[in-house]
């Protein structure tokens, strides 16, 4: 079975070289779309991206009206107050006028004194104001947009390390599957030396040092089953940890992946979500720079105020009142605050800017490695695939000769352990080329990112 599996490999791989094939990993970006749909540590980067667009939404409101109700109620008592001295002015005069009249009509009045506190008072009102002119709420949206052009860089740079992760877990699970049909297909071979020892040793051809021998790599190799089928549920949890679903869950795996291409084109790191982090950081400093330099410019704003005041909750003609007006607010000398914000902000543009400079060097060391990971990579795995066709045949050969009696068991032992070591250098190495691919992938921003939102299934 194992046989036809690499068979199966060259065989697609020669049907690539001549244009008939053309590789999709159709199963494996399921999976990717899979894992942006239920991954928890990219579910917070995407609440995190959510919150910078509401704060976005909150920079805007504050171009457009403000409306409230305001009211307040005060009952006093004691305190300050104002004399009045309502009776020493009047009184001699209604006294006068009494007698002039003959009559009581003018009555005596007392001094009056007036609270100043006002008492069993209410004053309610409906204010609207908006802002005419006001620079720092222009720049804090236009900073709130870049700083969600960068929380989406963020978000695609944690996406397109999932996406390795996923994919070198992917591969890593196919190769320790295959590892253990390896493993299966030797301990084939070893059961077949039982055999074919037993039956020599019957006919007197061979002693029992043979079978012995045979006997104890069986339960070698049946260890070695043991071990990786144990790789074998590591790789699988992994994976699924990565996609967020229940560790023993099943994973298919799709045949499409056992293509290999020598020709991996490198186009650059412009894509890179990295530099458009700190670009946009330069950017939003920048925005900072020229906001307090704009501090200078006035800020007008208008109001409306439509209520009622009075005591003793009346409310009539006389209680009720309009107010309208406008206001500003000119910063003159805010004694070198200003200033130093401003070279503040400067600075921070100036570290974006040395660090975007230090990234793009580091990301190009990165693409240069990944691409001569690759090639490297490449030649190991059609170099064991040469190994693996000289060990089929050199075991072939030594087979026959053991069979004929001329030649020894440890011989035929090492020829048997050379094809299973081919066999799981053939399958490290092809493992080695899909996980360097998926370095260059991720190196230059290669992969198309699907926009999946998050569903906590």
């Amino acid at each position: 079975m194992l046989s036809r599996i690499i068979l199966l490999i060259l065989f697609i791989n020669l049907l690539i070289c001549n244009g008939f094939v053309h590789a999709q990993q159709s199963r494996l970006d399921q999976y990717i779309q899979e894992a942006f749909a239920r991954n928890q540590a990219l579910a917070r980067q995407n609440f995190q991206l959510e919150k910078s667009m509401y704060a976005l939404q909150e920079a805007k409101a504050f171009f457009m009206p403000q409306a409230g109700i305001l009211g307040s109620y005060t009952k006093a008592g004691g305190g300050r107050t104002i004399d009045i001295p309502t009776g020493d002015l009047m009184n001699p005069v209604y006294a006068t006028l009494n007698q002039l009249t003959g009559s009581q009509k003018f009555p005596h009045l007392d001094n009056q004194s007036i609270q100043l506190s006002p008492d069993n008072f209410y004053d309610a009102k409906l204010r609207a104001s908006l802002p005419l002119l006001n620079t720092e709420i222009w720049y804090a949206q236009k900073i709130r947009k870049e700083d969600i052009t960068r929380q989406q860089a963020a978000l695609n740079v944690y996406k397109r390390q999932l996406v390795k992760d996923i994919k070198t877990a992917y591969y890593q699970y196919f190769q320790a599957l295959r590892a253990v049909d390896v493993y299966n297909n030797a301990l084939q071979l070893v059961q077949e030396n039982i055999r074919m020892n037993q039956s020599m040793l019957q006919n007197g051809i061979r002693n029992n040092t043979s079978l012995t021998r045979a006997q104890t790599e069986k339960q070698r190799t049946e260890a070695a089953i043991t071990q990786a089928k144990n790789n074998v549920e590591n790789a699988r949890a992994y994976f699924n940890f990565l996609l967020n679903k229940p560790l023993k869950d099943s994973v298919s795996l799709d045949t499409s992946i056992l293509t290999v291409s020598g020709n991996i084109p490198v186009s650059g790191i412009q894509s890179r979500e990295e530099l458009l982090q700190l670009e946009t950081t330069k950017k939003m400093a920048l925005l900072q720079q020229q906001m307090q330099r704009s501090l200078l410019t006035p800020k007008v704003n208008t109001f409306l105020d439509l209520g009622s005041q009075g005591y003793n909750w009346t409310f009539s003609n006389s209680t009720r009142y309009y107010l309208w007006g406008v206001n500003l607010q000119w910063d003159l000398f805010t004694g070198g605050q200003r200033r130093a914000r401003i070279k503040q902000a400067g600075a921070d543009a100036a570290m974006a800017q040395t660090a975007y400079n230090e990234t793009a060097q580091g990301l190009l060391l990165e693409l240069d490695r990944a691409a001569n990971n690759y090639h490297t990579a490449y030649s190991n795995y059609q170099s064991a695939q040469t190994q693996l066709q000289l060990s089929e045949k050199y075991l072939r050969d030594q087979t026959r000769v053991y069979r004929e009696g001329q030649l020894l068991y440890i011989e035929l032992l090492d020829a048997q352990n050379q094809l299973t070591n081919a066999r799981l250098q053939l399958l490290q190495a092809w493992a080695q080329v899909q996980i360097s691919q998926a370095e260059i992938e991720r190196a230059q921003a290669g992969y198309p990112l699907p926009n999946i939102p998050f569903t906590n299934q």
